[in-house]
C-alpha cells in the first residue's frame, strides 16, 4: 500500500503524463508530497533527498528538475544568470531573493503593479516577464 505522499507524488507526475519511475516518484515526494510549495536548487533538492535516504546522483536531479520543468510541473527562477532555483508554484508571481541567504521567497503578487511592458521586438512575442525583487537585511 502506498503511503499518502507517494500517492501525492505520482498524481503529480500523472498529470502531466510523466512515467512515475523510482528517482522521479521520490524527488517528486520531497518536492511536492505535503502539497505544500517550495523553492529548491539542484544542490538542495540532492542534499534533501541523501538525508531521506534516496540513492539519487546529482546528475539525475538535475536532469528530473529539467524534466520537471518541461512538463510544467515546476518553474525555473534564474537569479545573477547562473543560479537556478526551482518553484513548484508555476503561476506568474514575483519572488524575494534574499541575497544574505541566497533564498528564494515568494513576493505578494497583489502589490505588484505591472503598468506596461516595452514592445517585443519585431518577430519576437514576449511569452513570460520574471520578477525578482532583491533584499538585503538592513543593518541596525
Amino acid at each position: 500500500m502506498m503511503d499518502t505522499h507517494n500517492s501525492t507524488a505520482v498524481d503529480w507526475l500523472g498529470q502531466v503524463g510523466l512515467r512515475p519511475t523510482r528517482q522521479r516518484v521520490a524527488l517528486a515526494r520531497l518536492l511536492h508530497g505535503d502539497g505544500h510549495h517550495r523553492h529548491v536548487t539542484a544542490e538542495s533538492l540532492f542534499a534533501a533527498a541523501q538525508d531521506a535516504g534516496e540513492s539519487v546522483s546529482l546528475a539525475t536531479v538535475y536532469n528530473t528538475l529539467k524534466a520537471f520543468c518541461d512538463a510544467g510541473l515546476l518553474q525555473e527562477v534564474t537569479v545573477d544568470g547562473s543560479k537556478s532555483y526551482f518553484d513548484t508554484n508555476t503561476h506568474d508571481h514575483p519572488h524575494f531573493f534574499w541575497e544574505d541567504e541566497n533564498r528564494l521567497s515568494d513576493a505578494p503578487a497583489d502589490e505588484l503593479e505591472t503598468t506596461r511592458l516595452p514592445k517585443a521586438p519585431d518577430g519576437a512575442e514576449i511569452t513570460s516577464v520574471d520578477v525578482v525583487i532583491r533584499l538585503r537585511r538592513s543593518k541596525g
